[in-house]
């Protein structure tokens, strides 16, 4: 039996059909070629306390040279704007809040929030909310796409790092689709798209993976 997310686009809400797509752990996706999101099918997402184990399992912290440096892609991104006196948050920070530490020691401040792990929202308004490989987690993407473009204040920036899709015929085999609670993925036209219907505008980003999203103002 199809669903309603099969039947329509959780991001854009465009129409099905849509093509199917397989990966590599033999998940079924759906690609919506009106904003070109990938999702994967209802039967696949997997239930919070699924994704809780899943996400406590890591041990990425301020303690893994390897992970800071993989943060840090995010951070020299969004430099200009990480100001003295910018209200920064790590949306999606995990059990271990790193960006939060790194940005400490440089004298800046930045609120955690984590469904999971840090469940307090701090108030808003913020200049800068960085998403560091979150995105792909969104059951529901429009919803929660929405939730953070409201975190941020006129002229805010929105920080998102995550790996975008290139063919279908080579996300048949992408190691980026083999973590069971990475649900969508993105090209450059759904950001496009997102900016279109949230009012952002994409800044320059030298880094293929980080895409910076600004709040007109």
């Amino acid at each position: 039996m199809v669903t309603a997310r099969q039947e329509w686009c959780p991001l854009c809400g465009a129409a099905g059909p849509f093509a199917r797509v397989e990966d590599v752990r033999h998940r079924w996706h759906r690609h919506c070629a009106a904003c070109r999101l990938l999702f994967v099918e209802d039967e696949y997402l997997p239930s919070p306390e699924a994704e809780r184990q899943r996400y406590a399992k890591h041990q990425n912290g301020p303690h893994d040279a390897g992970y800071v440096t993989f943060l840090r892609q995010a951070l020299d991104a969004a430099r200009p704007w990480l100001t003295p006196s910018a209200r920064v948050l790590d949306f999606g920070c995990g059990h271990t809040p790193t960006m939060s530490i790194l940005l400490e020691r440089e004298g800046l401040a930045c609120a955690n929030y984590d469904p999971f792990f840090h469940p307090e929202l701090p108030p808003g308004p913020f200049d800068v909310v960085l998403a560091t490989e979150v995105v792909e987690h969104f059951h529901r993407p429009a919803r929660d796409w929405a939730g953070m473009v409201r975190l941020l204040a006129p002229g805010g920036m929105l920080v998102v790092m995550t790996a975008p899709w290139t063919t279908l015929e080579e996300f048949a085999v992408w190691g980026y689709a083999s973590d069971e609670t990475h649900v969508c993925f993105y090209r450059p036209e759904t950001f496009a798209w997102i900016c279109r219907a949230f009012g952002l505008t994409v800044r320059p980003s030298s880094n293929p993976r980080v895409f910076l999203l600004q709040v007109p103002g």
